[in-house]
């Protein structure tokens, strides 16, 4: 049974503080908070609306009082707003069946000159009856990092075909298909390759070291061995180990004598998705994409790949050379050439993606929702269980215990949401993330379903620390 057809039916527990409910009573308190918490200033090139939500439809014309508070920051030199204020004061209207309003912030000094200046709004009053300020009533336009606000990672629906690489000090998302590659080849002082296990890949050394002598006959034995979910405990070996480990990859390292190096028989796993599922289910892995033989050699610091199709008598061979501001040099089969995937590895810190794992006794698995840390350039996390009065709301930098940080990728991993009985997001726990700028968040998810009930759509929060 593959399991890939494994249906999770979960239950989300949605937004933080306000959302648009269009049946509430009238009369019923009117709250309005800012969307998010912060911006970062340096990813305004020109101007940024700047969104603030309603808890209901209004149910008749009104005003938001902001004011405006500077650090260092010049109202008309280095930024502006759309409407302009007045005195520091922005007075933003909204109209009746209105579920948000928002105003223009604008960068007049892209890039920034100096990290130490700020600019602040903060709701101060709500012209409308029985109005409430309640949630992010302050939002700070930052320019050395984000200090938190709300995420959802765009990984798209129950099929999940992005990747989503998360800066949490940018407060900013990165999306990739998770088709789009399929080895990633390191760049740090070992000759190691990583398999794109969001794929279900798997591989496994042969003792043939001549790529053309490799056919389908001669690994035939092996084609329902080399996968992910067959249940044995022994098919770990034919994935990287999913702690991150470097030093533990599928394909070993490669080695100086060209003689040591092996040819490996690549299965491809599985295309993304395409079928629609119950809601609440997820449909990730779509047709089987095939073998590949390929072989790993190195000459004058640089990667060289030999690849074929199992039947070809000939194969092509590409160069890689490692680049420094990355964690991987990406590959694809489909375009034969190197594709970009990863941010640079100081600019990101989580990544949303579907993944392999291991259960233990039973060998690899695949599972969505999955959230692991860039271990690769720094960041490190741990989990905090809300007990003894810790809650998210109230951990502060006292609490931080450093010993605890953990270098395994998976911290968060899918220990966020439960998938048997009752089924449901986890609200006893939330994380600490330690970034690659050494800034230290706390996390705490929100979401993983939509207002429909359709798998796909996590949210999260977070918030500096120190």
């Amino acid at each position: 049974m593959r399991i890939f057809s494994i249906i999770f039916t979960l239950i989300t527990a949605l937004f933080i503080t306000s959302c648009s409910d269009e049946s509430s009573p009238i009369g019923q308190d009117f709250v309005v908070a800012f969307k998010n918490q912060s911006v970062d200033f340096s990813t305004i090139e020109n101007q940024e609306s700047i969104q603030l939500i309603f808890s209901k439809v209004a149910e008749q014309d009104g005003q938001v009082h902001i004011k405006i508070s500077t650090e260092l920051a010049n109202y008309g030199t280095d930024f502006s707003t759309l409407p302009a204020s007045s005195q520091n004061e922005l007075i933003i209207p909204f109209k009746k069946g209105d579920t948000s309003v928002n105003f223009s912030f604008q960068n007049l000094i892209y890039p920034f000159d100096r990290s130490d200046k700020k600019v602040q709004f903060e709701i101060t009053k709500i012209d409308y009856p029985q109005a409430i300020i309640q949630g992010y009533s302050i939002v700070s336009i930052s320019f050395d990092r984000s200090i938190g606000g709300t995420i959802s990672p765009e990984i798209g629906g129950p099929n999940q075909p992005n990747q989503v690489y998360v800066d949490l000090s940018k407060n900013a998302q990165t999306k990739v298909r998770r088709d789009s590659w399929d080895l990633g080849f390191y760049n740090g002082s070992y000759f190691r390759v990583e398999l794109n296990g969001s794929l279900y890949m798997a591989t496994k050394a042969l003792t043939e070291t001549d790529i053309t002598k490799v056919t389908r006959a001669s690994v035939n034995s092996l084609l329902n061995e080399v996968a992910v979910g067959t249940f044995a405990d022994s098919n770990k070996e034919f994935i990287d180990h999913p702690t991150g480990d470097i030093l533990k990859t599928a394909i070993a390292e490669i080695k100086d004598n060209d003689a040591e190096n092996p040819v490996y028989l690549l299965n491809l796993g599985y295309t993304v998705g395409t079928s629609t599922p119950a809601a609440g289910s997820a449909a990730i892995a779509g047709d089987q994409r095939g073998w590949k033989k390929v072989r790993f050699l190195k000459k004058s610091g640089q990667y060289i790949i030999q690849y074929a199709d199992l039947d070809d008598k000939t194969y092509q061979e590409k160069t890689i050379s490692k680049n420094g501001t990355h964690n991987f040099t990406h590959f694809s089969f489909t375009t034969n050439n190197t594709v970009s995937v990863e941010p640079e590895k100081l600019k990101w810190d989580i990544n949303f993606t579907v993944f392999t794992n291991l259960i233990e006794g039973n060998g690899s698995y695949g599972y969505s929702d999955f959230v692991v840390n860039n271990t690769k350039a720094g960041v490190k996390a741990y989990r905090v269980n809300v007990a003894n009065g810790i809650t998210y709301d109230n951990f502060s930098e006292s609490n931080i215990d450093e010993s605890k940080f953990d270098s395994d990728q998976r911290i968060i991993g899918d220990s966020w949401r439960q998938v048997t009985a009752p089924q449901s997001l986890f609200t006893d726990r939330f994380y600490v993330i330690k970034d690659t700028e050494n800034n230290y968040y706390k996390i705490k998810m929100l979401a993983f379903l939509n207002a429909s009930g359709v798998r796909g759509y996590p949210k999260f929060e977070y918030k500096l620390i120190k």
